[in-house]
């Protein structure tokens, strides 16, 4: 399947069929889950703030996914020097940097009421602020370097180095002390079908919502490197 999409010319044909469709189950899942999260009962102790859960953990989730993405594209792109896969990950970084904010306003939003306080420097926030700086710093690697090539591989370097963040913070809950709890004790706590449903709903809108645009950021990338290309074999005849 890889190598199939690895051809410029194939990934334009599949992806300008593929970016519409899984755009629009995006937009039936994420309405659906909004529709259950209004629907769903308030919690015994959280009252209606649990329905900060079903915004907030799946762009947590989607915040580590992306940079996942991300940093196989850049492998790719470094080691095999992929132009593809060089055009994913540039086009993966404002995505993920955007989902990871969200992640950490609603973090806020709905750690206030529940901790009586917007933001502590415990080991989850700290490691998902981390990532957000990822994020910037990749971005902003990326627009300091004018030729593409040394961009792409400088910034594909930064993004395999910061992968090492991921797992600490998956693993911060259980290494240190900290206000999150663990999976095996959120998924306990959430057990109820009524949180359930619209929490997968929510991830899976908010996972093909981010492959879509991704899709759509990839063409445009191309688009705008094959028209560079043009201008410059225009300039120079």
């Amino acid at each position: 399947m890889f190598a199939f999409l690895a051809n410029p010319q194939r990934f334009m044909a599949f992806s300008k069929v593929a970016a519409p469709l899984i755009g629009a189950t995006a937009f039936l899942l994420l309405a659906s889950g909004l529709w259950l999260t209004f629907s769903a009962p308030d919690d015994y102790q959280q009252g209606a703030t649990v329905r900060m859960m079903f915004i907030h953990v799946p762009a947590a989730w989607l915040a580590l996914f992306s940079y996942v993405c991300l940093a196989v594209a850049s492998f790719l792109s470094l080691v095999f020097r992929h132009a593809l896969a060089d055009a994913a990950a540039k086009a993966c970084a404002p995505l993920g940097a955007t989902f990871t904010a969200l992640a950490l306003i609603t973090g806020a939003l709905w750690g206030q009421p529940m901790w009586g306080t917007w933001w502590v420097w415990d080991a989850r926030l700290t490691s998902m602020l981390v990532l957000l700086l990822l994020w910037l710093a990749y971005i902003a690697l990326r627009s300091a370097i004018d030729d593409e090539t040394k961009a792409g591989r400088a910034a594909a370097i930064l993004a395999l180095v910061g992968a090492i963040n991921l797992p600490i913070i998956h693993y911060s809950v259980v290494w240190w002390n900290t206000l999150h709890e663990g999976s095996s004790s959120f998924m306990k706590n959430t057990g109820s079908s009524h949180y359930l449903a619209p929490l997968a709903l929510m991830a899976l809108g908010y996972t093909a919502a981010f492959g879509s645009l991704w899709l759509v950021r990839i063409r445009a990338e191309l688009y705008r490197r094959r028209a560079s290309l043009l201008a410059l074999r225009a300039a120079e005849a």
